[in-house]
């Protein structure tokens, strides 16, 4: 959880949104780190960091270092001085046992800000990190410029204008992809089927909602491929400014017209702490929603507030390996307040609260200042959430197809016996 500029007594859940979802999978994991065995087998004994007369740790060696690469190294022009920078920050801060303290560079830091608040010019579509170090198409958003070229959900991107992914991070690749309204980017991409072919897409200000309707397949169909009427289908890809308010027209609808409520969170980040809890109040009648510790066991709490508009329609929530933080938050605090069933498999495990300061390079640092509890007072950070059915495979495994959703199928399976169970017995036959 992050804390945000505007509402400083605010935490954030996860990272700034999708554009960051790879921050969440690759930052802060503490790296191999073989200089022991080096200086063991030199013979050289390790003489620790350098520490000046007033006991603080000397830096000025870092300097030096940079000084002497930009003066003596032999590919001089190749050197950016930006780079090394950011990579210092970063190696210090991956020593930390700590995914969620990080260092964000300025130009991500601010694409990820506008992201939350609505717009951005690209081709609409989320990517992340696969467990293979691809670059992989989350989602291609609604009616958007990528969805148009043919872009869908679980296509890895091998290059951007004819350069290789290979090795990028996430955020390398939305900043390769993003750019003007008008202009255009070339997409190789290889498809669930094994294809590969070029996409050329015309970027365009994509206009983001957090909530969505349609399932991946098109249309909400039970197993037998039966169009489905009783139940809504909701998708929430992150908590942002509007969230709740869209959740909430959704819900109005669900509960006077419908038998029940899938609510899907695969591949949710998290958001806003704000939004996450303000989406939970829908559901609830009161209840306890999370608790911070901070490192002194100091705790506390945040409270749905009383009469919720959405108290009685039965709710299963999907979540996935990329569920994390905000997304299950909402999860936990729905199941443990026994609002919910979840299905799917194990959430990825993000149970710490950052906050945020922006660095006079325009980039920011997060740090780690306390973990979160589920209401049931069980710290997920690491470990996840266990489904109470666990379905597989999901929207990011290989054998995934969209329109043979076993998750969807399972949950709408599931909804329609919790509302058989609720219809009152028939009444006995007169004598």
């Amino acid at each position: 959880m992050q804390q945000t500029h505007r509402a400083a007594a605010w935490t954030i859940v996860a990272l700034l949104g999708a554009l960051l979802l790879a921050l969440t999978f690759t930052l802060g994991w503490v790296a191999n780190d073989d200089r022991g065995q080096a200086s063991s087998a030199q013979g050289i004994e390790d003489p620790g960091p350098v520490v000046n007369s007033n006991g603080d740790v000397d830096f000025s060696t870092l300097k030096d270092i940079v000084d002497a690469l930009l003066n003596d190294y032999i590919e001089r022009d190749n050197l950016d001085e930006q780079q090394l920078y950011e990579a210092a920050i970063r190696g210090m801060l991956d020593s930390l046992a700590d995914a969620g303290t990080y260092y964000i560079d300025p130009a991500t830091y601010f694409e990820a800000s506008e992201r939350l608040r609505g717009s951005f010019e690209g081709i609409g579509a989320s990517v992340q990190e696969d467990q293979n170090n691809q670059i992989v198409i989350v989602r291609p958003f609604d009616g958007s410029p990528a969805e148009a070229a043919g872009i869908k959900s679980g296509d890895v991107i091998l290059a951007v204008d004819g350069d290789s992914t290979d090795g990028w991070t996430p955020d390398q690749a939305v900043l390769h992809i993003r750019g003007p309204k008008g202009s255009t980017v070339t997409l190789t991409v290889k498809h669930l089927d094994g294809t590969t072919e070029d996409l050329s897409i015309i970027r365009d200000e994509i206009k983001l909602e957090s909530v969505t309707k349609t399932p991946p397949g098109g249309e909400l169909k039970d197993a037998a491929g039966n169009q489905v009427t009783d139940i809504q289908y909701m998708r929430i890809a992150e908590f942002a400014d509007r969230t709740p308010e869209e959740v909430e027209a959704v819900v109005a609808e669900a509960q006077s017209t419908k038998q029940g409520l899938i609510i899907d969170l695969r591949g949710n980040p998290g958001g806003l702490l704000r939004e996450t809890v303000e989406t939970a109040d829908l559901f609830l009648d009161g209840g306890l929603v999370l608790t911070e510790v901070d490192r002194d066991d100091n705790r506390m709490t945040h409270n749905a507030r009383a009469g919720g508009p959405a108290l009685t329609i039965p709710i299963v929530i999907l979540m996935d390996q990329f569920s994390a933080s905000g997304s299950e938050v909402l999860a936990a605090a729905l199941r443990d307040n026994g609002r919910a069933t979840i299905i799917g498999k194990q959430s990825f495990g993000k149970g710490t609260v950052n906050v945020s300061q922006q660095l006079d390079d325009g980039g920011a640092l997060f740090v780690t200042i306390r973990k979160w509890l589920t209401p049931k007072d069980v710290q997920i950070d690491g470990v996840g959430i266990t489904p109470d059915i666990e379905v597989t495979p999901g929207p990011f495994d290989p054998q995934y197809d969209p329109l043979q959703d076993g998750q969807i199928f399972r949950a709408i399976e599931h909804l329609r016996d919790v509302s058989a169970s609720a219809q009152p017995a028939p009444a006995a036959a007169a004598r």
